[in-house]
């Protein structure tokens, strides 16, 4: 059975060639446990959303569906003009969106080096490896400079620019960033934010699932705010006000 991205004709009025990543009315459940309700939103090429929200408000889980991990159990998933509701998360990462998820997300008992090898050799094949490193360590000089240590023993926030590192040098359509500044001390919470917007300015797309709304608005082009897993705002990030009365 085939898992390229269908083309189907969509559902009239509704107008896939602007946004890059859209969900339509989903529904998405763990197990007897409902996350989602009818949420509805979109990313567009080059522009940043924030999805923003209480604890257990249904982040981490449109993430989650965005990438695969989830299947919604009602509604569709849309990626660069295709369905992907229904692929596999390797699938959707190779149709051009990554997803840095909430925690450590390297290879804990390989290199700082190693991690970096193993996201460009796949994305650039070995000839690539090398100048990508060369990059990688111009963007991150700390990295450069714990090249040989192990991953997991890393600071929270090196581990975090370690994620990043693999990212900006071969930058994809989309970033779903889940929770990077979470646990992470202000000046490396800064740190993070830099890098991300020079992600944006490269030309990728970021979903950005934040809990620190000062963070998230100051680089948003888009605002979700998700209540007890359904949308309560979408629009603008520049609508403080209609913004601010969903999240106090």
């Amino acid at each position: 059975m085939s898992e390229a991205p269908t083309t189907e004709t969509p559902p009239p009025g509704l107008d896939t060639a602007a946004p890059l990543l859209e969900f339509r009315t989903v529904d998405a459940s763990y197990g007897p446990f409902r996350a989602l309700f009818d949420v509805s939103l979109a990313v567009r090429p080059g522009a940043v959303t924030a999805l923003l929200g209480a604890n257990g408000a249904g982040k981490t889980t449109v993430a989650r569906v965005a990438t695969g991990l989830v299947r919604p159990t009602k509604g569709e998933v849309w990626f660069d003009g295709g369905r992907i509701d229904t692929l596999r998360p390797y699938r959707i990462a190779r149709a051009g969106m990554v997803h840095a998820p909430e925690g450590r997300s390297v290879f804990a008992s390989l290199t700082v080096r190693e991690n970096l090898e193993l996201g460009f050799r796949r994305d650039l094949g070995a000839s690539g490896v090398n100048a990508a490193l060369d990059r990688a360590y111009e963007l991150f000089p700390r990295m450069g400079e714990r090249s040989k240590q192990i991953a997991g023993t890393l600071s929270g926030g090196e581990q975090r620019m370690l994620s990043l590192a693999r990212v900006m040098v071969h930058p994809p359509k989309l970033l779903v960033a889940d929770e990077l500044s979470l646990g992470l001390a202000p000046i490396v919470v800064d740190e993070v934010y830099r890098n991300l917007a020079a992600i944006r300015d490269a030309g990728t797309a970021i979903l950005l699932v934040e809990q620190y709304v000062g963070h998230a608005l100051a680089i948003a082009d888009d605002v979700v705010v998700l209540t007890h897993g359904s949308v309560a705002y979408s629009g603008p990030a520049t609508d403080l006000d209609d913004i601010a009365q969903y999240l106090l």
